[in-house]
């Protein structure tokens, strides 16, 4: 018996090692992941290693933007911090008056999931050569930041030069890359909104199923919100006419897909995440701001360039999914738009995902078969609320809060200033709990904490600020003011408070403005 336990553990090290080394066996590449045989002439295939540097995307970009000005339009939005100039490329056609859709496009804000950058670049060159896809910009105008992480993309690194993931970033925007990524959105002001990535499909917890392990089977996975605070109709918009179209398209392509799931540990067991209520990555904080958005995550993360010409295909048929959704639906979204902006649901603080059990697919290693497994699924897409208040008609800030006035505005919310000394009735906020972490999450020490509402007569000085509840992205305002969120303000140590500490900030419940 020990003779066997002993060549058994031998046999899963072997393998675990040989996946290190090279992570996708060819017979799994052979047979469910095969190369698309398609001309690609974007940088990466102009060569035999490696992949598109910032360098030689201008040296693309240029002048394909040059030659179609009539369309295009390349500008910087701002600088990496290693001093990059990130560029911003707007296409829309300038001889048509008519309202448009705005499309956001956005690819590689992790410098390590480089199909998402060649599949941008590549949807940019069809989009302005291709004769069959410019009845596009006669109804939609098209913003495209193809590189968002520069510094990190030259290394193939994860993270930005001072090692935050600018993805965890949306809501603190303690990165410069993240606060001028957010601000030209904001500017923007997007109605749909596309985020491509790609994701790690041989992870630490698949070596627990079958018999040596099992690997993700899917090209690629749609990340789009369970958040309470975006409301429903935006969600079952998204989900029916811009997901399901996209799987399908997939599908007719023999491209395979899912919803997208990590993968945690649950006291000892392993859970299936599936979904996003999260407003610290962009899935989320975009559909916050009433807009219809989805993080796309295509199978990569650690393959080099197997099936790179797969990967940076489906990353651009998904573009084009959505863009004819965006055009054939350009009515529609803004209809859904503007009743999500008139929705006065209640601010959801706290929610929880909807825990079942559930069978998943995958691709056994052992037998480089199909496979299903019952797993423990935490769903975000059944959420429930588990704290909620009353949607304030605004917060108001202290003159002193200058620092998350700059953050709200840079998140595209409109904050007025009182011209006078005013007093109303409000709500405060008192600290009845609190837990500072000693362990630093993205370069801060997180605050977990509890607080208690009452009203209260306050006297606020002129220059006081006022964040009204009735425009685009005021649902961001919840996630980022009300103390107890999981992203807020206070989470995430932008301020600092204490037990027994009055905020600086209070709710305004009564209809009349200030």
């Amino acid at each position: 018996m020990k003779n066997t336990l002993i060549i058994v553990l031998f046999l899963s090290t072997s393998f675990c090692a040989a996946q290190i080394l090279n992570p996708q066996p060819k017979e799994v590449t052979q047979k469910f992941f095969p190369d698309f045989d398609v001309e690609i002439t974007t940088p990466a295939f102009q060569k035999k290693k490696g992949f598109t540097t910032y360098s030689e995307m201008m040296a693309y970009l240029k002048p394909l933007s040059e030659n179609h000005q009539d369309i295009a339009t390349l500008s910087y939005i701002g600088e990496s911090q290693k001093g990059e100039k990130i560029p911003f490329l707007l296409l829309n056609k300038k001889d048509s008056n008519q309202e448009k859709v705005k499309v956001w496009i956005q690819a590689a804000i992790h410098g390590d999931e480089p199909a998402s950058a060649e599949g941008v670049l590549f949807l940019i060159k069809k989009l302005l050569t291709d004769d069959s896809y410019q009845y596009l910009f006669d109804k939609l105008e098209i913003g495209i930041i193809p590189m968002a992480n520069i510094d990190g993309f030259n290394k193939q690194l994860r993270d930005a030069k001072n090692g935050l993931d600018l993805n965890r970033d949306q809501t603190k925007l303690n990165a410069k890359e993240s606060i001028i990524l957010k601000q030209a959105f904001s500017d923007f002001n997007a109605e749909v909104a596309l985020d491509f990535h790609e994701y790690r499909p041989f992870r630490r917890d698949f070596v627990h199923y079958a018999e040596y392990g099992v690997t993700n089977p899917y090209d690629v996975m749609f990340l789009y919100s369970g958040n309470l605070n975006v409301p429903e109709n935006l969600r079952e918009f998204t989900k029916n006419e811009f997901v399901d179209p996209a799987k399908s398209y997939l599908k007719e392509n023999d491209l395979r897909s899912f919803d997208y799931f990590s993968t945690s540990d649950c006291q000892g067991y392993t859970c299936f995440n599936l979904g996003s209520i999260n407003a610290r990555s962009s899935a989320t904080s975009y559909a916050l701001t009433n807009a219809i958005s989805t993080l796309i995550e295509v199978r990569g993360v650690g393959l080099g360039k197997t099936s790179f010409k797969r990967r940076t295909m489906t990353t651009f048929l998904i573009a084009e999914s959505y863009l004819k959704s965006a055009y054939e639906n350009s009515a529609f979204i803004k209809e859904v738009i503007s009743e999500a902006i008139q929705n006065k649901h209640e601010a959801v603080v706290k929610s929880k995902r909807y825990v079942s059990k559930a069978q998943m697919k995958f691709i056994d290693l052992a037998t480089n078969e199909m496979i299903s497994e019952e797993v423990i699924l935490r769903n975000a897409l059944k959420s429930s609320a588990t704290l909620t208040r009353k949607r304030p008609t605004a917060y108001v800030l202290l003159p002193s809060q200058e620092k998350l006035v700059k953050r709200l505005r840079v998140l595209g919310l409109e904050v007025k200033e009182l011209n006078k000394e005013t007093s109303a009735e409000v709500e405060k906020y008192t600290v009845t709990k609190y837990h500072p972490n000693l362990n630093k999450y993205e370069g801060v020490h997180r605050q977990d904490l509890t607080t208690e509402t009452s009203t209260v007569q306050k006297e606020f000085a002129s220059g006081s600020y006022v964040v009204y509840m009735n425009q685009k992205n005021a649902n961001l305002a919840i996630e980022t003011l009300e103390p107890e969120a999981e992203n807020s303000f206070l989470s995430y140590n932008v301020l600092e408070t204490d037990l027994g500490e009055e905020l600086p900030y209070y709710r305004y419940l009564k209809q009349e403005k200030l």
